[in-house]
């Protein structure tokens, strides 16, 4: 068993995102609707990966990436960013701060649900198919 951290601040999103990954053998899902309440999710609960929208209202996305790397207890989780902002700045930013992965709204269900398994994989120590960057 593991949990995904779904934190985005659109509780929509958020029900999207667990419904294209509840197939997802053994996982469980925690969700936050804020950087603040992931950053309080990560303090109390086993976390295994993270789905990370960049925008919202109290903490940056970004902010939370940087608070994640910044402690040896999280630095290895994955952080897939999923975001409605798909120019190249954004996501190069969320790269060089720390994420594992980053892919656009609207999403595809089999997409993200592909990119996940690659980052439970490579967390895992299994070789992985596809460079991050691809993602």
């Amino acid at each position: 068993m593991y949990t995904i951290l779904i934190v985005d601040d659109s509780p929509t999103i958020r029900r999207m995102v667990k419904t294209s990954l509840a197939h997802l053998r053994g996982a469980m899902f925690a969700e936050a609707g804020s950087g603040l309440q992931a950053i309080e999710a990560l303090a109390v609960s086993s976390v295994q990966i993270l789905v990370l929208d960049l925008n919202m209202p109290d903490m940056h996305g970004l902010d939370v990436i940087r608070f994640v790397r910044s402690h040896d207890q999280y630095k290895d989780v994955p952080v897939m960013v999923l975001t409605t902002r798909g120019d190249t700045l954004s996501r190069d930013a969320a790269l060089q701060a720390g994420a594992s992965a980053y892919m656009t709204k609207p999403f595809s269900p089999a997409a993200l649900a592909s990119a996940i398994n690659e980052l439970l994989d490579l967390a895992r120590g299994r070789s992985m198919s596809m460079p991050m960057n691809k993602l």
